[in-house]
């Protein structure tokens, strides 16, 4: 999944009253019927044009999503599909659908409050989302209003010529041995591990996105709405932003921190000229494609602590959907259901969405091998969103997680996010 840079980091949070007013227009009609795809008899009757909105710049660059739609349009000779790439997805998009324009088909916003699905998209068809398997999310009063695209987990992603180069000899399994193997890279001359500081969203990795998990209890961040204060030294906050922190200040990390250098750091990785990522399994395919061989790269849990036993996440990617303001409703959700069902989409650096099914990447084989205990996600609930809407804390962008780690003090950076969540909680109903 390209992942996207974040220049605007509250702006998303601050739009949610447009949002919810964007879709009164619609609050008080009568459920739609949920669409289906044409059936095969109807193919010569949808026609037309849809814009889908997404994430995966790169797949339109490198012509993917064009053979997608070329695929497509053999199946439905009138129809046609463009596509246009937003870099800041998970801020842009709540623009988008704030003013209406947000394409026919699109990535469901992960910040969007379940209640209101029914108001930006169109609820799917039974038959179409049969087989889901994260059925908690991108639902609401037993309606799906998308589709999961692809199946994640994270963990550090290396390079092995690098670990060679450095004399790593062993995958590390405790914290201790993590910093030490980032010492080993340093002193060879190679960036340990590129935290792309300044793309700031890769920094979720570096924050709730691991917190959510590291306990092993996926309602990490759902249950933190029963307190006043979440965010102190010692609890999983506290820990993993000193975790952060000591790799800045050992020099662990890459030179130009607030350069947005994520296309560079791919390459530096493919190269081993960087030696680790942290990141989702999807990198593995774009470092691959930025000139890696694939028996050089592999995967392995982050050893957060120097326990023996570490959790890692099982999470669902983006859910696409089709726009409740699309003019061409029948023929978007034709569109999902092939790219979903009928093309490799699903498969560009994802795991199986049948949790049954082989994995294909030898990546992702060596990461259960170290025989971490996977954490199957939980949707964010409309509470904790309401909450960190009201709290304007960017849990979708990461950019709160760039100012914790170069707050001079971080107990107070800390107090300072708690004010913000106890206001909030105190004007949201928590029961």
């Amino acid at each position: 999944m390209k992942k996207t840079n974040a220049h605007r980091p509250l702006r998303a949070m601050l739009l949610v009253l447009l949002l919810l007013s964007a879709g009164c227009d619609n609050s008080g009609s009568q459920p739609a019927v949920p669409a289906t795809p044409a059936a095969d008899h109807e193919q010569q009757s949808l026609s037309g044009t849809i814009l889908m909105l997404t994430n995966r710049i790169d797949l339109i660059e490198n012509g993917t999503m064009q053979g997608y739609a070329d695929q497509f349009m053999k199946k439905y000779p009138e129809a046609s599909v463009e596509f246009e790439g937003l870099s800041n997805y998970a801020t842009d998009i709540m623009v988008r659908l704030s003013t209406k324009d947000a394409g026919d088909v699109l990535l469901l916003p992960v910040n969007l409050p379940a209640k209101e699905l029914d108001y930006f998209f169109e609820p799917l068809s039974a038959e179409m989302s049969a087989g889901e398997r994260f059925t908690t999310f991108a639902a609401y009063d037993g309606r799906r209003y998308g589709l999961s695209t692809g199946t994640t987990t994270s963990g550090i992603v290396y390079n092995k010529k690098a670990f060679k180069q450095a004399g790593i000899t062993e995958i590390p399994q405790t914290l201790d041995e993590f910093y030490a193997i980032c010492a080993k890279l340093k002193q060879a001359d190679i960036t340990p591990i590129y935290m792309n500081y300044g793309a700031v969203w890769p920094l979720r990795e570096w924050g709730n996105n691991m917190v959510n998990y590291m306990t092993g209890n996926p309602d990490y961040l759902n249950d933190m709405v029963h307190e006043n204060a979440p965010w102190q030294l010692d609890n999983e906050w506290g820990r993993l932003l000193g975790i952060t922190r000591t790799i800045i200040a050992r020099g662990y990390a890459e030179d130009e921190l607030f350069s947005n250098n994520w296309e560079i750091s791919k390459t530096k990785l493919a190269k081993g000229e960087a030696g680790m990522f942290l990141s989702g399994n999807w990198t593995i395919r774009q470092i691959l494609d930025a000139g890696a061989a694939p028996e050089d790269i592999g995967f392995f849990p982050f050893p957060y602590d120097n326990g023996l036993k570490h959790y890692a996440p099982l999470n669902p990617d983006w859910f696409i959907g089709v726009s409740k303001f699309s003019r061409n409703k029948e023929l978007s959700m034709a569109w999902v259901d092939f790219l979903v069902h009928e093309t490799s989409y699903t498969a560009e650096g994802f795991l199986p969405l049948d949790g049954n099914a082989e994995p294909s990447m030898e990546q992702y084989r060596e990461f259960l091998s170290y025989q971490p205990e996977l954490v199957e996600a939980t949707v964010q609930t409309d509470t904790f969103i309401d909450m960190a809407n009201r709290s304007k804390l960017s849990f979708a962008s990461g950019d709160y997680i760039q100012e914790l780690i170069a707050a001079p003090d971080l107990q107070k950076a800390f107090d300072g996010l708690n004010e913000k969540w106890e206001e909030a909680r105190a004007l949201t109903d928590t029961k």
